[in-house]
């Protein structure tokens, strides 16, 4: 039975940021946005799709700065549930903080820099106490190095969250080692995979609905997909929008049952929707 405190489950967007243009950003940083993202926005996005939950994610240009996100999961702690940027180093009342807020995670973009030695001490120790509790790993990095990533971070206990189908620009090739052994990986009982973003590794529909069939055959089925919108599209502001992902996300899944599971069943369980906080 639905809490009366709990809106009703319809839909969960897994992947969306939220900031503002005047907060202080990362030096280095490889983007800068020229707008504000509000919160308030992005809810009415969900409502008009008819979805009653969010997943807000850091973005990279914020660095491990997670106080504006904080602000907007204290404002609507029904509704919202977010991945969280941290020093490998984080204390576990600095922890406590976030998951408190409705942290459910932490993200590794990884895009543009030098991996690190996940598994080495200071990350393996990160991540065996974000398995204690029971958060996730999220993980954005093109797809040739994901098999080189994944098996470190899986073998502490932690579910691992791979953003946009990913980034498999040229595709997926099970002749090749790398993506072979991705493939394999997403057999793995705590590897969730977002059918996302398309548009960051060039995909159009028939190409996603590819790399669908060969990773829902790889895992076995789709219970352990999921799907965000990316809103607002970083870097792809002018070619897309909130309602040409979601139809893009429509189409690719045409099965109503299917689709509720991916927008619903999956990511209640994953980030905790399906229970008070």
């Amino acid at each position: 039975m639905t809490s009366p405190l709990l809106p009703a489950l319809t839909g969960i967007d897994t992947h969306a940021h939220i900031f503002r243009q005047d907060l202080p950003m990362v030096p280095n940083r490889r983007y800068s946005p020229a707008y504000d993202a509000l919160v308030e926005q992005y809810l009415a996005h969900l409502d008009h799709h008819g979805l009653s939950h969010g997943v807000l994610i850091q973005p990279s240009f914020l660095g491990t700065d997670n106080s504006y996100m904080l602000q907007a999961l204290r404002r609507y702690p029904q509704r919202l549930r977010a991945v969280a940027v941290v020093d490998a180093a984080i204390s576990d009342p600095a922890l406590d903080a976030l998951a408190d807020a409705g942290v459910v995670g932490i993200r590794l973009n990884l895009i543009g820099k030098r991996l690190a030695d996940y598994a080495g001490p200071e990350w393996t120790s990160l991540f065996k106490r974000l398995a204690k509790r029971g958060w996730q790993v999220e993980i954005q990095r093109g797809f040739d190095d994901l098999a080189l990533i994944v098996p470190a971070i899986l073998a502490c206990g932690v579910d691992v969250v791979v953003d946009h189908f990913g980034l498999p620009n040229e595709g997926i090739d099970p002749s090749l080692d790398s993506h072979r052994i991705f493939l394999h990986l997403l057999a793995e009982p705590k590897v969730w995979l977002k059918v996302s973003a398309g548009y960051r590794s060039q995909s159009d529909l028939a190409k996603a609905k590819g790399l669908l069939a060969q990773m829902r055959e790889a895992a076995g089925g789709i219970q352990r997909l999921l799907w965000g919108s990316d809103w607002p599209h970083t870097q792809f502001e002018q070619h897309t929008d909130y309602g040409q992902q979601f139809a893009f996300f429509q189409a690719l899944l045409p099965d109503a049952a299917e689709r509720a599971q991916v927008l619903r069943d999956n990511p209640a369980k994953l980030f905790g929707f399906d229970r008070s906080r």
